[in-house]
């Protein structure tokens, strides 16, 4: 099969045009698109279509996006699939699988109720192993976090939305911006203009902490917060642990808080020796100490005797899942004030906003500082040009014994194309151009 599949039908026909789909409800809005959730008229299969607000006017506008740039040779059963590209009458139309949530939301359900560490691992493996088949084809993520791993329960996990991801082999220097703050690599906080993969791996240490706590690991109200919050956990950083670093904090006239580490042992009291040592690996100061996805899967960790990935079973229930059932409600639409974006594959939150769990052993704050009003947190960040979102509901968030408002991410879809078949569909003057 071809790596672009093509066009099949005659000039003009319907059978390729996006009323093929039934509109159910919209599931977000933002500057540059909505989603919304669509069924098949034919086969009844639920599906995510993301409609783009702008006009295209030739198949070569839809193929410089940088999703469709980057992800056009990617397929893999931890990557959330595109199913076909309809551009109808200059506009454009994403077809993707229908996800039932986010890795978020599904740890907000949980409340207090811990995942056990076999739950974990196998949510782990998984999204290192989507992880794995990204940077081997040359990619990198760029904002990997729990909003951004769809999932049907613990048993299947898929990353999405790769409207930030770059090649490896691209020439720097990137924007500065990239990720949501609390899942944000070191050299990004610190402003190096050429980071790569191992900004991915950083997050996914990220993730696994607060898998194990349910509660972000870092969870900063700014950059300069975030990197005290680091410092906090892991100790002051000297120039023998990381001299480019270390340097790039100089040239800023950045001076690193001197912190007793509280370690994360203290404050992932519930994780394995072997998820304490992998933590630790992936969250390393310096880039290039960390595992890549690759070596983090032959960590000790995953050597249990455990069955890991998600099992075909369950990939076979998801797909007879979304050919045969109604979605669950949603709630109300928004923007995302940290990211912006939409998540192309999910439904809305289910629960409503609550105090979640008790407060992390305490880490003292650095002195002078001054937490945000309400309206600088709602402005921190910046809109992703490819993604929608929801709003987050306010919720009160404990952690290191500060009291935290952690805005809920509710986010209704998440963006990731993959082409692998792919259709791609012009029905106006219908191009049969073959790609």
């Amino acid at each position: 099969m071809p790596a672009w599949t093509p066009l099949s039908g005659r000039r003009g026909s319907p059978l390729w045009t996006v009323t093929r789909y039934s509109t159910l409800r919209q599931l977000g809005d933002g500057t540059y698109g909505s989603v919304l959730l669509g069924k098949s008229r034919d086969t009844g299969e639920l599906v995510a279509i993301k409609r783009m607000k702008r006009k295209f006017y030739s198949w070569d506008e839809c193929l410089n996006l940088r999703e469709v740039k980057s992800l056009k040779k990617l397929s893999h059963a931890n990557v959330v699939k595109l199913k076909e590209v309809i551009r109808e009458n200059d506009r454009l139309f994403f077809v993707f699988e229908y996800m039932e949530e986010n890795l978020y939301q599904l740890m907000r359900e949980r409340e207090d109720k811990m995942f056990s560490e076999r739950e974990i691992r196998n949510i782990l493996f998984q999204v290192l192993s989507g992880l794995a088949f990204v940077h081997k084809h040359g990619y990198f993520h760029r904002d990997m976090k729990p909003e951004n791993l769809l999932c049907m329960g613990p048993e299947l996990v898929k990353i999405a939305d790769f409207g930030l991801a770059r090649e490896i082999r691209s020439q720097p220097p990137y924007t500065d911006y990239v990720s949501t703050r609390w899942y944000r690599a070191p050299e990004v906080l610190l402003k190096s203009s050429s980071y790569s993969s191992p900004i991915d791996i950083w997050a996914v240490g990220c993730i696994t902490a607060e898998l194990y706590t349910l509660r972000p690991l870092f969870p900063g109200n700014s950059e300069v917060d975030e990197i005290f919050k680091i410092c906090q956990v892991l100790g002051t950083l000297k120039k023998s642990d990381w001299p480019e670093g270390y340097n790039l904090g100089a040239s800023m006239n950045f001076r690193f808080p001197k912190c007793i580490p509280t370690g994360l042992r203290s404050l992932v009291p519930n994780a394995s020796e072997q998820a304490i040592a992998l933590m630790k690996d992936m969250l390393q100061w310096d880039p290039e100490k960390r595992p890549s996805a690759a070596q983090a899967l032959r960590h000790p960790y995953f050597h249990v005797g455990q069955t890991l990935g998600a099992p075909l079973k369950n990939s076979e229930q998801h797909e007879a899942q979304t050919k045969r059932s109604e979605p669950k409600p949603l709630s109300p639409c928004g923007t995302d004030p940290e990211s912006g974006g939409p998540s192309e594959a999910r439904t809305g939150s289910r629960t409503s906003g609550r105090s979640l769990h008790r407060p992390l052993q305490e880490i003292p704050l650095p002195q002078n500082r001054m937490e945000p009003n309400a309206q600088q947190r709602a402005t921190a960040g910046r809109q992703d040009p490819l993604s929608l979102g929801k709003l987050r509901q306010p919720l009160s968030w404990h952690h290191v014994g500060i009291s935290q408002v952690r805005l809920l991410k509710a986010r209704t879809f998440s963006g990731l194309l993959e082409s692998f078949p792919v259709q791609y569909v012009h029905t106006k003057a219908c191009d049969e151009k073959t790609f």
